[in-house]
């Protein structure tokens, strides 16, 4: 009467077989494939650091290199500042090339009229004293124009702490200057407006 019923008792056959459990798992939700060895893992990880061909290689990069340079080009002829170098790119360096592209900078005369000079010194080599007279009157007009340079430079300068906010001359006084001394139809990026007297608000 109180005796366990025989038929109740778990018996040993119908314990579960971890082998057969393990595949059932692995059927249900594993990856259904054994787990590759560490080294083949590592292999088919690798990539070459070199490609294998090289000379094709170094024509696709040579002709993104060209592709570049021809955007960037072509950004300094139309005032494209998403191709544009980065020292040419912002609204503060777009300021400082118009403000000086408005003015007429004595800078930009200040090549040709040096390679006049130039001539004349060797044309009046053997004249001592009109050597000397030009050599000095070259001196003057480099004078006059770092003093026109400083002029621009004070004005400009004043225009961008009002507009930007006193960090915006930082680092734009050379940009300015050396674009105020190159001839005008030679700067890059292109000016945008084609007369002088245009000034940026």
């Amino acid at each position: 009467m109180f005796s366990r019923n025989k038929s109740s008792a778990p018996s040993s056959n119908d314990a579960p077989d971890p082998v057969a459990a393990a595949a059932e798992i692995e059927k249900a939700g594993g990856k259904g494939r054994p787990t590759p060895k560490r080294k083949v893992a590592e292999a088919a990880n690798k990539r070459p650091l070199v490609p294998s061909d090289r000379k094709s290689a170094a024509k696709t990069a040579r002709q993104q290199q060209r592709d570049a340079r021809d955007r960037q080009f072509q950004a300094m002829q139309t005032g494209d500042e998403r191709y544009m170098p980065a020292r040419d790119k912002g609204p503060v360096k777009r300021y400082v090339r118009d403000y000086v592209d408005a003015r007429w900078n004595l800078g930009e005369f200040f090549l040709p009229v040096a390679l006049v000079f130039i001539v004349l010194t060797f044309v009046f080599n053997q004249n001592l004293n009109m050597a000397t007279i030009i050599i000095f009157v070259l001196y003057g007009i480099v004078l006059i124009t770092i003093i026109d340079a400083f002029i621009m430079w004070r004005s400009l300068k004043k225009r961008l702490i009002a507009k930007f906010g006193p960090s915006a001359p930082k680092g734009n006084a050379m940009y300015a200057v050396m674009r105020a001394f190159q001839l005008r139809r030679a700067r890059l990026p292109k000016p945008m407006h084609k007369k002088h007297g245009t000034f940026p608000e």
